[in-house]
């Protein structure tokens, strides 16, 4: 890979000075091409999923709830193409790209990193007048420091923590404080006081309500304030993540994996290692998707040919996803059975199978009980770092197909090509945008050298 040197960093005892340094290295390191590509990737997938949050969902009435108390600045909210303050357009942004549940993941830490560094990285680089390659520097850092924070911690803290919401903010801080010229010190500073700031339990993720995509927007707010307040001179506890009072102690088992965090440090680095969504509901349940896809390419059959699906996952699978009633396109994205039900019925699990004409389907209501999702000790055992799930078949003429899906498509053993991320972009923003826009936001963003500016969208329908 190439990254800072950090070899001498790796038997630090303290993981916030460790992980601040690896950060503020890729202030100055020698991009590798490869590298500065990957990061490209994260930025399109970024606003792919940003741009479907522009058009509906939390981010507009937010947007509007706050119009007359947003601070000047240099930012741009995408929700509604004003400009203000770097914190104010890291809210919004970060709420609009964690929508539509198309943001990326960090498979081994189970995180979305994208929606929270990147909102908080491109609102404070826009404010402050920085470089692109500041920017993309500094989305690589915040990648680095958040999802290693994500390994220590998981997997106990998602058993009641939404760690988008919680960790987000210590990437947010850490590519924020980057842009504003803060050195590793600085750093440390900023997520030592974001540790104070990072909330989003998991009954606003489970359970009704619109409140999960605040998660990421809050976060990336809350990672901007403490990085303006780092650069101030603010200073919070050096063993804010690690001491037996600290963050890892206070929301997960014991104080944190943090040799585990640390493994390969400066050797490979997670925004090369990202997943990229190739189904736009939970990733907890791609696996189950990507089975049957399998299943239905080997055997050939439709809908009306299968009797029952019996889904056997690990802990979130069945945790969060087995919701065999949905009410709203939100409930659909996290239930096994209605995306399931989807894919038999429309043959994919895009933005499509989330309208109100889909919802609406009876054929996908009458095979939603059909489904069943169960978890399964061995592959409970492999997760976060593995992502499995065993699909039992029935069909109506008797015959039985046994599946056992050992990855998902997008994750980094089977990645969505540069292609395959390039059609999701077009797809998902067609609805924002007409082909010649996108195509010029296309190509800023994967050659360009300059920051991403305003995105003329058509705006008169959400904002009416």
């Amino acid at each position: 890979m190439a990254g800072p040197g950090h070899g001498e960093r790796r038997a630090m005892d303290n993981p916030l000075i460790a992980l601040s340094h690896a950060a503020a290295g890729w202030r100055d390191a020698e991009l590798d091409p490869r590298v500065a590509h990957d990061a490209r990737r994260a930025v399109l997938d970024w606003v792919a999923a940003l741009l479907p949050g522009c058009l509906d969902g939390p981010a507009i009435p937010l947007a509007r709830v706050l119009s007359a108390s947003r601070g000047t600045g240099a930012a741009i909210s995408y929700v509604d193409g004003a400009t203000c303050s770097a914190r104010d357009a890291a809210l919004l942004n970060g709420t609009a790209s964690h929508t539509a549940e198309f943001d990326d993941i960090f498979r081994d830490g189970g995180y979305h990193p994208g929606s929270p560094t990147i909102s908080a990285a491109l609102a404070v680089a826009q404010a402050e007048g920085r470089s692109f390659d500041d920017f993309l520097r500094a989305v690589i850092g915040g990648y680095e420091l958040g999802c290693r924070i994500a390994i220590a911690l998981q997997p106990s803290h998602y058993e009641h923590w939404h760690i988008t919401a919680t960790v987000g903010t210590f990437g947010a801080a850490a590519s924020a404080a980057m842009l504003l010229d803060c050195e590793a010190e600085g750093i440390a500073q900023a997520v030592a006081i974001a540790t104070s700031f990072a909330g989003g339990h998991q009954e606003n993720l489970q359970g009704a309500g619109l409140t999960k995509a605040l998660h990421s927007g809050h976060a990336a707010e809350a990672g901007v304030l403490a990085a303006y307040a780092a650069a101030g001179g603010i200073t919070g506890s050096p063993g804010s993540l690690h001491a037996p009072h600290g963050y890892a102690a206070a929301t997960s088992a014991g104080t944190g994996d943090w040799a585990a965090a640390l493994d390969g440090l400066g050797e490979w680095t997670p925004i090369s290692v990202m997943t990229f969504k190739n189904h736009g509901c939970c990733g907890h349940i791609f696996p189950a998707l990507d089975g049957l896809r399998t299943l239905r390419e080997e055997v050939g059959f439709d809908a009306a040919d299968v009797r029952e699906v019996e889904v056997s996952g690990y802990g979130p699978t069945a945790a969060i996803c087995d919701r065999p009633q949905v009410g709203s396109a939100r409930d659909a994205r996290f239930s096994v059975q209605y995306c399931v039900s989807a894919l038999l019925h429309l043959g994919e699990v895009r933005l499509s199978a989330f309208t109100d004409a889909a919802l609406a389907r009876a054929d996908i209501r009458a095979f939603m009980p059909r489904v069943s999702v169960r978890e399964d000790p061995a592959i409970a055992a492999l997760y976060p770092r593995r992502r499995q799930a065993r699909l039992r078949v029935t069909l109506r003429d008797g015959r039985v197909l046994e599946h056992h899906q050992t990855t998902r498509k997008g994750d980094p053993d089977d990645p969505l090509s540069d292609a395959e991320l390039v059609a999701k972009f077009h797809e998902l923003a067609a609805p924002a945008l007409p082909r010649p826009a996108r195509e010029a936001l296309l190509e800023s963003i994967l050659t360009g050298t300059r920051l991403p500016g305003a995105i003329p969208l058509g705006r008169e329908t959400q904002l009416a």
